[in-house]
């Protein structure tokens, strides 16, 4: 019984606890404030294109019967090709995106989804067969 007072008194002062406590039901807390804030350097932005793995979920969940928007052909991946998928994910924040067999011949599916992700400054989310998507959260405009 002393651990179980030991309990009660270190987490809560509620009756409820107090009678969970004496039943020798254990009351654990779940949460804990964080001792040390992370704190922000000055002039360190944090880098908003990571994307959490619920994110990937819901993006993956959005897209799953959609047909890809961009396809990249035997050029491999151009300017034009960055600077539609710019424009597309300015417009809907995620794109979907095919390479064609012939622009797989000098380098592999996640090469290009990579170097795509880093000229457009967008999150891979995933990359699965010949197709990959891209996720960027909207560029707010500046207004003129």
């Amino acid at each position: 019984m002393q651990l179980a007072s030991r309990t009660w008194q270190q987490l809560s002062s509620s009756p409820k606890a107090k009678k969970r406590a004496s039943r020798g039901c254990y009351v654990f807390k779940l949460w804990a404030p964080n001792p040390l804030p992370i704190e922000e350097k000055e002039g360190e932005e944090r880098d908003l294109s990571k994307i959490t793995t619920r994110m990937k979920r819901h993006v993956r969940h959005v897209l799953k019967d959609e047909n890809p928007t961009i396809w990249v052909g035997k050029d491999g991946f151009t300017p034009e090709v960055a600077s539609e998928i710019q424009k597309q994910l300015q417009k809907s924040k995620m794109v979907k995106v095919k390479i064609l067999k012939s622009a797989l011949q000098t380098e592999t599916a996640k090469v290009v989804a990579e170097k795509a992700a880093e000229q457009t400054d967008a999150s891979l989310v995933e990359v699965r067969g010949h197709v990959f998507i891209l996720y960027r959260r909207r560029k707010k405009q500046s207004p003129v």
